[in-house]
């Protein structure tokens, strides 16, 4: 029979050590986790709205060298309201006492989670909820909304109408086709009773769009909202008052409703218009913070 063999024991000096070198692994491991997002490629956040982007006037620059849009065709038909036909109605809504108006709201990811029942028993009876976007980088990335799947079910299933849009930053007609394709994929299916909008606005001088012109830009809108009708859908233009005067031709987008941005409650544009952002502040029950209102006008004809 073997004799036993003898257990060595650690030497103080070597306990020491042993634990030092567990210390620095456990250090060297929390090091690294905490590097990970240093170590992967920057995802850049070109999300328009992201930048607070407002479509009013003292906010909406433009180009020092850029004229006022000269006529193209007859200017679109005048606007059959002015200042003194709104009013504030028992909600807080704008509405319009001159002819029958409809609230609603729009909205996209940055409202966050909405509890739509809420919003329905407020008065408000659409929504315009964004699909997705193009980057203003110049990758000029499409993004879809990442609460666009939830809104819209949402908004439906509380019994509201419900419209689109997708934020522009199209540089050609191309580009324009895939941002229709893009938003047509994502809203078959659904029952689409309001517009589907084209919404391109002015980002920056360092987007990518920094440098769009009116031809090409009322080209861009013309040709989505071709794109959009065929597909049975009914189309529209966004824009705000300084967009329409140096950045489209609006008399040659007659054949498609408008949709102004102008933060106010009294109507000063001269043209019709068929939806009035009347202001990006707006409080409405059921959603967290400020958010954009609308009047929808129902015109006779």
């Amino acid at each position: 029979m073997e004799a036993a063999t003898k257990k060595r024991t650690l030497a103080p000096v070597e306990i020491v050590l042993i634990i030092l070198a567990v210390l620095a692994a456990a250090a060297l491991c929390v090091t690294l986790v905490m590097a990970i997002p240093y170590m992967q490629p920057e995802e850049v956040d070109e999300d328009p709205l992201s930048l607070n982007i407002r479509q009013t006037e003292d906010s909406f620059p433009i180009p020092s060298e850029t004229e006022p849009t000269g006529p193209t065709l007859p200017p679109p038909e005048a606007n059959p309201y002015d200042r003194n036909d709104f009013q504030y109605n028992e909600n807080n809504y704008l509405t319009c006492l001159a002819g029958k108006s409809i609230v609603g709201i729009d909205v996209s990811y940055h409202q966050g989670d909405i509890d739509w029942e809420q919003v329905r028993s407020s008065g408000v009876e659409f929504v315009m909820m964004r699909v997705g976007y193009r980057g203003y980088g110049e990758s000029g990335k499409l993004v879809e909304d990442t609460n666009f799947p939830a809104n819209i079910q949402g908004a439906l299933d509380a019994g509201l109408k419900v419209g689109v849009y997708f934020f522009s930053q199209a540089l050609n007609l191309e580009e324009v086709e895939e941002e229709a394709d893009f938003l047509l994929e994502r809203i078959e299916g659904y029952e689409i009773a309001m517009p589907v909008v084209y919404d391109w606005e002015y980002v920056s001088d360092e987007a990518r769009t920094a440098n769009m012109d009116a031809r090409t830009l009322t080209d861009c809108s013309r040709h989505f909202c071709e794109l959009i009708r065929e597909a049975g859908y009914q189309p529209m233009v966004y824009f705000n008052r300084n967009q329409a005067a140096y950045l489209l031709h609006l008399e040659e987008l007659t054949d498609y409703p408008f949709w102004l941005a102008a933060y106010t409650d009294r109507m000063g544009f001269p043209y019709k218009v068929d939806m009035w952002q009347y202001t990006d502040n707006g409080r409405v029950p059921g959603i967290d913070g400020p958010v954009d209102v609308d009047i929808l006008f129902v015109y006779d004809d």
